[in-house]
């Protein structure tokens, strides 16, 4: 496994909405572990495959504390949604940046695995979160997009500073 290099907001290929997957190939599967280990180590919950560059629709997250319950999703999509919860979210292509974004608090996605198999599952409140946080990733959607205007704008004028303070350091 290798760490991928991670995209960084505000990379063009955040807001293109990627391809998706034909069928379950090796190289599909080493691309998977290697987002995995890339999550693992940035350190982060979530990774959708257009923040290392990839224009596909896959997404791994592990919500779980100690970092035994990765989830791969392949062409993953929503195909129900209830309850709401707010939750402070980040985003690895947005380093320092956190926002209190509304979702839905359960969901029911639909996707295939890493078996290639198609499957359903419910999640609810962080996994729900998470999964839809990657899902947008997919359709060239960024957290902040889901603030209002004002708020996005102040949002990104502070990354925008951040990232001028680490390029001087």
């Amino acid at each position: 496994m290798q760490k991928l290099d991670l995209v960084l907001f505000p990379d063009e290929g955040l807001r293109e909405v990627c391809a998706p997957v034909p069928e379950m190939t090796d190289d599909l599967d080493r691309l998977i572990d290697d987002m995995f280990y890339t999550m693992y180590e940035a350190p982060g919950i979530g990774l959708a495959a257009p923040q290392i560059a990839v224009q596909q629709r896959v997404i791994v997250v592990d919500v779980s504390e100690d970092k035994k319950q990765p989830l791969a999703l392949i062409n993953p999509e929503v195909v129900r949604s209830a309850g709401q919860i707010t939750w402070e979210e980040g985003c690895l292509s947005l380093p320092g940046i956190y926002a209190h974004i509304d979702r839905p608090s359960d969901i029911l996605v639909r996707a295939m695995n890493r078996d290639g198999q198609m499957i359903e599952m419910e999640a609810s409140d962080l996994m729900a979160i998470c999964i839809q946080h990657e899902i947008d990733h997919l359709n060239g959607k960024l957290f902040v997009d889901h603030l209002s205007g004002l708020k996005r704008t102040r949002i990104l004028q502070k990354y925008k500073k951040l990232q001028a303070e680490a390029k001087a350091n």
